[in-house]
């Protein structure tokens, strides 16, 4: 019985493994006549790629850190790509420097619009004292829970709620001791 189901297992994962292998289709390839540089072939997306350096460009004010974000070239990273196109581009506008310098102005200024009123939300929303969404949360939790403590000190002591308040009154003093 053993054997026949080692044998049965067998020939189910062969079959299943055969139905998913795709198969082979071989390819012809006709080499081009071209110069080969260090191995790869000039003129081919492999060349063009190691053209370029790996090393991550740094930034001219402060070497230690890396180029900034508006410096980046796409057309070098993208160089090996023979779909990147960099001339005549759909949707490309050629914009001249005085509407370029008024789209920065713009820009600049909503932008400072809109971090004032982020960091006037985030304000509020770190504030914990006064009227505010987070002392009033804190309110209640406190209210709840020293509710519960009085309701249990009541159950065990017999001590009533306002009976717990005059006691912590004489013990912290406010209230003298009755003649």
């Amino acid at each position: 019985m053993a054997k026949t189901l080692t044998i049965l297992l067998a020939a189910l994962s062969a079959a299943s493994t055969s139905a998913f292998v795709a198969p082979v289709q071989s390819r012809v390839s006709v080499p081009l006549p071209s110069t080969k540089l260090f191995g790869v072939e000039e003129g081919t997306a492999a060349a063009k790629a190691n053209e370029i350096s790996d090393e991550p460009e740094m930034n001219p004010d402060n070497p230690n850190l890396p180029a900034l974000k508006g410096d980046y070239d796409w057309d070098a990273e993208y160089a090996a790509d023979d779909d990147w196109i960099t001339e005549n581009v759909p949707g490309k506008v050629v914009v001249n420097e005085v509407d370029l310098a008024a789209q920065v102005t713009e820009l600049t200024k909503i932008e400072e619009r809109f971090r004032k009123v982020r960091e006037a939300k985030e304000y509020e929303e770190a504030r914990i004292i006064g009227f505010v969404p987070m002392a009033e949360t804190y309110n209640g939790r406190f209210a709840m829970f020293f509710l519960v403590v009085g309701l249990l000190t009541e159950l065990w002591t017999g001590i009533t709620i306002p009976g717990q308040i005059e006691e912590m009154a004489r013990v912290g003093g406010f209230i003298g001791p009755d003649y």
